[in-house]
């Protein structure tokens, strides 16, 4: 028999999957050392240096539009968490091939971090606003995690001495040839402890770069001390008989916490109102440009204003209605004066996102603004603060510009927003639509009277009547609730007395105040928004 206390010329190999595992081990704890440096030094820049924002960034502007429709009508308002979720997965793949490379030879496993590096410096510098200072943190994220790599990669555990004199001619040959840089005997111990040490670094300086961000970042300070000035023109008072009287409807305000966010910053844009100036500019006589103090002193408006995103699916929650405050974007537009020609605004965020939105809406005598106040508080982060676009009776994706800092007076011939590049409609005049809110699909519900609700919607042309029907027999006015105006969704109600035992089905339609009818054709929100009545099952008990 071979003598197993020889050594072989060839050196040690890798133990099968044991090595593989700490290899891969030691590449996720690498990226951490990354990203982790990389986020500390972002906080001393801009937002557009965060690795992490900038390529979720830019994989949301490259998703095709077919995944982010599944996106958004799959995981709604929670389509950002599984952007992330998915993020997550595809660095720790990434990061422990990395680690798997680095244990056999470093030089194979450094180059696959320095593509994923070259990637991420593209995401970062054609971010809106970047430029090359922004690549520091980056270039110093990467430095740390190829020197975690490389730290960890000396001591990777599971390495075992082959026979030595060239050992029984039935020994197994070795996997590769080792790295001369990498020791021939590690200690697990040794591993363990210098993975911990890069793990409790890497958390260490993540959560002091997520505090350094914070404490350096002014927006969420300045928005709790800032108290809004009333409004020139309030919103009329409420009807006191707005809300349906059926148990489970939705509000008719709309809480700030509750209203749906539909957008494509992966991460909150945190602006600073004190510097913070709006350009308006393009086909006008006057370019200028206005600062946030500017809007608190001018005469704002109040006005209760129902959003809809166009990505809502008949039937579903993409739809709010709050008491909007701002300033009218038709006094924007008188002062810029617009030239001969110019048919479409396109308002840009600071993040990059943009919208065309017609010029005529924007000078007509809706309460089209640039909102700052939203139910009676400053505008919340995520929706947009210091200041966003609210526009009665169009989609969002073509007027709801939050964090906006430019509108620029053009043609759509000439230029075109995010989504309308994207193939979506130009124009999106949102139509009218109306769902069943109670019972909820799948409900079980004692027999007797059920009580049946929900809401309808024809932003600027308003809900004259909502029918239902029940299990595909004749149709049936719903009693409406009080409207607040043409702006707003209206809320519809009907007792069905005498409910009995089984499964039920009920259907809902509206007519606006024209008498038009909301079309029966089923069709999907791309391109210009979904059509089609409303149905839920349900089970008297």
């Amino acid at each position: 028999m071979g003598n197993r206390n020889n050594s072989n010329a060839r050196g040690p190999r890798p133990d099968g999957s044991r090595g593989r595992l700490a290899g891969g081990v030691g590449g996720v704890m690498s990226a951490g050392a990354l990203f982790s440096v990389a986020e500390l030094f972002a906080a001393f820049f801009g937002p557009q240096a965060s690795p992490l924002t900038s390529v979720g960034a830019a994989f949301i502007d490259f998703t095709p539009a077919w995944m982010k429709n599944f996106a958004v009508a799959t995981f709604g308002t929670q389509d950002k968490t599984v952007l992330l979720l998915s993020m997550a997965v595809a660095v720790i793949i990434l990061s422990a091939a990395a680690g798997v490379l680095s244990r056999i030879r470093f030089a194979a496993g450094g180059a696959l971090v320095a593509v994923f590096a070259t990637v991420m410096a593209g995401s970062i510098i054609t971010r809106a606003g970047a430029t090359v200072p922004d690549l520091v943190p980056l270039l110093a994220g990467t430095v740390a995690g190829l020197w975690a790599l490389r730290y960890l990669a000396t001591a990777h555990p599971f390495r075992k001495q082959a026979p030595a004199g060239g050992g029984p001619a039935h020994a197994a040959p070795p996997l590769a040839a080792p790295d001369p840089a990498l020791p021939a005997a590690p200690s697990r111990r040794t591993f363990l402890l210098r993975s911990a040490a890069v793990a409790g670094a890497a958390v260490v300086l993540g959560l002091g770069g997520a505090a350094l961000s914070g404490a350096r970042n002014t927006a969420l300070k300045v928005r709790q001390a800032l108290r809004l000035p009333g409004p020139k023109t309030a919103a009329p008072a409420l009807p006191a008989d707005v809300q349906a009287p059926v148990a489970g409807v939705t509000p008719f305000i709309t809480p700030n916490a509750d209203f749906y966010r539909i957008d494509t910053a992966l991460v909150v844009p945190r602006l600073d109102p004190g510097p913070w100036r709006l350009r308006v500019h393009g086909m006008v006589e006057n370019e200028f440009t206005m600062g946030f103090d500017e809007l608190l002193a001018a005469e704002l408006v109040e006005s209760y204003v129902t959003l809809t995103c166009v990505s809502n699916v008949v039937g579903g929650n993409l739809a709010g209605n709050a008491k909007w405050l701002g300033y009218p974007l038709r006094e924007v537009m008188a002062r810029a004066r617009p030239t001969a020609g110019a048919d479409m605004v396109l308002s840009t965020s600071a993040d990059g996102f943009s919208a065309s939105t017609p010029l005529p809406v924007l000078q007509d005598h809706r309460d089209a603004m640039l909102a700052i106040g939203m139910n009676g508080e400053p505008l919340p982060l995520e929706h947009g603060f210091p200041v966003r676009m609210v526009v009665p009776g169009l989609y969002g994706f073509v007027s709801a510009t939050k964090w906006v800092v430019d509108l620029e007076v053009t043609t759509f011939a000439r230029k075109a927003g995010y989504w309308t590049s994207r193939g979506w409609s130009s124009h999106g005049t949102i139509k009218t639509a109306s769902r069943v809110e109670v019972p909820r699909a799948l409900a079980r519900v004692p027999a007797g009277t059920v009580g049946i609700g929900g809401s309808a919607w024809a932003q600027r042309r308003g809900i004259s009547k909502v029918e239902i029907q029940l299990d595909n027999g004749a149709w049936r006015a719903a009693t409406l609730a009080a409207g607040a105006s043409v702006d707003t969704w209206r809320q519809w109600s009907y007792q069905w007395h005498g409910a009995t035992e089984g499964l039920h089905n009920v259907r809902v339609r509206a007519y606006d105040m024209d008498g038009t009818l909301q079309t029966e054709k089923q069709a999907p929100p791309e391109p210009d928004g979904s059509t089609g009545w409303h149905s839920i099952t349900f089970t008297v008990v």
